[in-house]
């Protein structure tokens, strides 16, 4: 399939390393897309679980700002999450206006899965190339994203 992003005659310039980025966005999308449609999760619910398994314990309104959604919609991925007995709310300890939510132990298994995929992934892709090259994507890769985000927050700003 001819990527969507191609242009003829495009090898080094700015633009075509832009073409190459939109263009793995897309593979990287789908896979993630179709690994977690077969654990029976969205890609929002996939990252409130990843978040819990990362960070640990969270309140609702920490799981918003940390996923950049609001509260309301965190609320509602929680009752799906809960519903399929993947994360518990329990009232906080410190704060009885907080509520804290945590992965159930089918929570913490669904997520040790997906953290399994992603280390295959990573032996896939990188398991063999030798350590220079490895610094070298990964340096460019936190150049891109670091520009990515100033540009994001630039615009926000405006």
């Amino acid at each position: 399939m001819k990527p969507l992003h191609d242009r003829p005659g495009e090898t080094t310039s700015a633009s075509a390393s832009l073409n190459r980025l939109f263009e793995l966005a897309e593979v990287l999308g789908a896979l993630m897309e179709r690994g977690v449609a077969e654990r029976g999760l969205t890609r929002a619910r996939a990252g409130l679980l990843w978040a819990l398994l990362h960070h640990g314990p969270m309140t609702q309104r920490a799981l918003a700002a940390h996923l950049r959604v609001t509260p309301r919609n965190v609320t509602g991925l929680l009752d799906a999450l809960q519903a399929d007995g993947l994360v518990a709310r329990e009232p906080h300890p410190d704060d009885r206006r907080a509520t804290l939510v945590t992965l159930t132990e089918p929570g913490r298994t669904l997520t040790a899965g997906l953290q399994a995929g992603r280390d295959e992934l990573a032996a896939h892709l990188f398991g063999d190339l030798p350590a220079a090259q490895l610094t070298a994507i990964q340096d460019g890769l936190e150049t891109v994203i670091d520009r990515l985000r100033a540009t994001d927050e630039a615009r926000r700003r405006e």
